[in-house]
């Protein structure tokens, strides 16, 4: 793969993409690089408790022993800088939770240590073998121990489960104490780009990592998150997983040094598959009058549509959101996903300077970021006027590139249709963690989806 400077960045994604489309005028400008989306499911809510049955709590009485608290702790001060749950997968002591959970453990270990926490609360140094950042999977050892440590089992592949199944997830919620909480087995979440198990039960912050059993006390999944707009919508990593991280990482040497490479590794094997799948996939063509814009199908993404808003007299708006459900963590931030938004715009009544001065003041109040930050470089940005699909189009890309992540970007295409006097359309596309050649795929991808066709 194609190794990119930082600088020009947005120039050439710009002139590459050019060799297909037609050009009508050019300048640069620096723009602002637009702030990272939150992911729609974030980690951290409190939820009202579900009843305890029988059941759960022989659950939790079997289990309790196999269960840790996950602590990262501060070198220095040796104060908490986070916490998590675990469970015990192997008798010499090797733990599985969240990759979220133990990170700081991967990527500042000269900063920080991990300890665990069982029942009895004697705490032990951890040491982190593995990472599987797709997954938001990590797999801990605790130091110096040989063997004789309790275990929980895996549910076997070849049974699976079956909608309304009990499930019962265990973790330390908020700090407070180990618990249980019931719910079902609900299938795989929808548009997930990877596989996730639909949880209806609660998840409370400090449960991530724990593991969620079937009735017969077999891990069926780990905790990861839930929904802040729902009750009752939580979310496990299937066990397989788990299961495959345990089996090629069991006799792993420890993580002692920063693992940004492996981390970067591991998102670039990641965003070559979002973009190869976003790219294979025809997209489908929204009307708004005479133009259509491009769309991700149905299976790949969700949109929102807003209908034509009564606050706005003199012309008529349609908004559309669209975003792959693909975030991974990387550390303290989200990356690897990719959004889409539009607006359509028909104003007879304003008059085409009226309607020009409306489209320049909207294009111009899409933000950008001016300065780097911890995590990523200012944006370069360019900006041209292109033909594409049978209309003119003002177009800007716009790049920044990950410090401590290698080779990969986030970039971001702005259009604005000028063909028309008084209607346009205008969209914006954001991929987050994407090496500079799927950025360009990505975006001469989309571009070509937009088309214009004489309304009769």
């Amino acid at each position: 793969m194609t190794q990119y400077p930082g600088t020009g960045l947005a120039r050439a994604l710009m002139a590459a993409l050019l060799g297909g489309l037609c050009l009508h005028a050019a300048h640069a400008q620096t723009s602002l690089p637009s702030a990272a989306s939150a992911p729609p499911g974030a980690r951290a809510a409190a939820a009202e408790p579900a009843q305890i049955s029988r059941d759960a709590r022989r659950a939790y009485e079997s289990t309790r022993d196999k269960l840790v608290q996950i602590r990262t702790l501060l070198r220095n001060s040796n104060t908490q800088a986070s916490v998590g749950s675990g469970f015990f997968v192997a008798a010499n002591g090797l733990i599985i939770t969240n990759f979220h959970v133990a990170s700081q453990l991967a990527l500042e270990p000269e900063r920080y240590r991990g300890v665990y926490v069982p029942i009895d609360g004697k705490e032990g140094e951890v040491e982190l073998l593995a990472f599987d950042v797709r997954n938001d999977l990590a797999l801990l050892r605790v130091k110096g121990v040989v063997g004789g440590m309790p275990v929980l089992g895996f549910r076997e592949a070849d049974k699976p489960l079956a909608r309304g199944e009990r499930i019962y997830s265990l973790g330390n919620p908020l700090d407070i104490g180990f618990a249980v909480t019931e719910g079902t087995y609900n299938g795989l979440v929808q548009r997930s780009f990877y596989p996730r198990i639909f949880f209806g039960g609660a998840l409370n912050p400090g449960m991530s990592g724990g593991p969620a059993m079937d009735d017969a006390g077999r891990v069926v999944g780990v905790n990861v998150s839930k929904r802040l707009d729902g009750d009752l919508l939580s979310f496990l990593i299937p066990a397989d997983f788990a299961k495959a991280l345990l089996a090629r990482s069991a006799n792993a040497q420890p993580i002692t040094k920063p693992a940004y490479a492996e981390v970067a590794r591991q998102l670039a094997a990641h965003q070559d598959l979002l973009t190869a799948r976003f790219t294979a996939a025809p997209l489908v063509p929204q009307k708004h009058g005479g133009y259509s814009v491009p769309v991700p199908e149905d299976s790949l993404a969700r949109c929102w549509g807003r209908g034509r808003e009564p606050g706005f007299k003199g012309f008529d708006v349609e908004r559309t959101d669209c975003q792959i459900d693909s975030h991974l963590f990387a550390g303290d931030f989200n990356t690897g996903f990719i959004q889409l938004r539009y607006e359509a715009y028909d104003a007879p009544k304003l008059g085409r300077w009226r309607y020009s001065s409306m489209a320049s003041r909207s294009f111009a109040n899409e933000s950008f970021r001016t300065q780097g930050s911890r995590k990523s470089t200012a944006a370069e940005c360019s900006e041209r006027f292109i033909t594409t699909g049978g209309m003119a189009m003002r177009a800007v890309v716009c790049m920044s590139a990950y410090r401590k992540l290698p080779g990969l970007y986030d970039v971001s295409v702005l259009t604005m249709s000028v063909n028309q006097p008084v209607r346009g359309v205008q969209g914006r596309l954001d991929a987050r963690g994407v090496s500079f050649d799927n950025g360009l795929k990505l975006v001469a991808h989309y571009l070509a989806g937009f088309k214009w066709e004489a309304v009769p």
